[in-house]
């Protein structure tokens, strides 16, 4: 189980139980199912919309998460979220990154703060 806690300047943290390691269990599919209000548009990785900063809540643990998505890399890459130097470093230290895509960002068994 991975405990997710979703931040946002204009609402209340809140904190969920997540299966982790689903590979449909999306961050935005789990938001959704939990009526945290991340921005979205195409659900599919191209539009950017629903950007998201996570960092790991376990100052002992380094964050693992799932590798970056093709889609990712394209999407977070034009909107100057990580350069094309971190995306070789990412692959190089298999570190992903603290910008995601809630449409495409798999949870694990990581105890994550999710800012949107």
């Amino acid at each position: 189980m991975a405990l997710i806690t979703f931040s946002s300047p204009e609402y209340k943290d809140k904190t969920i139980y997540a299966v982790a390691g689903s590979h449909t269990e999306t961050l935005l599919k789990i938001a959704r199912e939990n009526k945290i209000p991340i921005n979205y548009s195409c659900e599919d990785g191209e539009c950017g919309t629903c950007v998201i900063k996570v960092s790991s809540v376990d100052d002992k643990h380094q964050r693992m998460g799932g590798h970056l998505t093709e889609k990712e890399k394209e999407v977070l890459k034009s909107s100057g979220k990580i350069t094309q130097e971190e995306i070789e470093k990412i692959i190089v230290d298999d570190l992903p990154p603290p910008w995601r895509l809630a449409c495409q960002m798999i949870v694990r068994d990581e105890d994550i703060l999710v800012e949107y």
